[in-house]
């Protein structure tokens, strides 16, 4: 039997509820979903790589058909080096959509084999962005309604 994996790329830094509910959906849909933390050295990221790839495997470790990793370069180049067809995106809104398609497009036509599968962020999540978090964070707001427990918890030792 074939096993059919989704690659879900981000910087995730930090992972947020809005994460966590495409992750759950997606392995409503396939085998195992790799959680795949990007490499960007031009991102100035509040978590290292290695810190964010730690937090996101603490709060996955109950789930054998999730796995967290790391990639640089192109992703459909990771994507095909995972045996995987499939690029799992969370859309919020139309003004994500733009953006994430010109991407899916470009991806597609460097590696035909590669699709993007687009699922819609849940109600209750489709303002919340990694961005936003760390913003309220760092002013002292409660976070705890956007992030899973461990991930507030290190986001106020940040900030501390």
């Amino acid at each position: 039997m074939k096993k059919h994996i989704a690659i879900y790329p981000g910087s995730f830094d930090p992972i947020t509820n809005g994460h966590m509910d495409i992750v759950r959906r997606g392995l409503e849909i396939f085998d195992q979903v790799v959680i795949a933390v990007a490499q960007n050295s031009e991102k100035n990221s509040l978590f290292s790589v290695a810190e964010r790839v730690k937090l996101i495997g603490e709060l996955c470790a109950d789930n054998r058909r999730l796995e967290v990793d790391t990639f640089g370069g192109l992703l459909v180049d990771y994507v095909v080096s995972r045996q995987a067809r499939v690029i799992l995106r969370g859309l919020r809104a139309v003004s994500d959509f733009e953006f994430e398609f010109q991407l899916a497009q470009m991806n597609h036509s460097i590696s035909h084999q590669i699709e993007t599968l687009f699922m819609m962020t849940s109600p209750q999540y489709g303002y919340l962005s990694s961005s936003i978090v760390k913003e309220v964070a760092s002013l002292g707001g409660d976070i705890d309604n956007f992030v899973p427990p461990l991930v507030a918890a290190r986001l106020r030792k940040k900030f501390a």
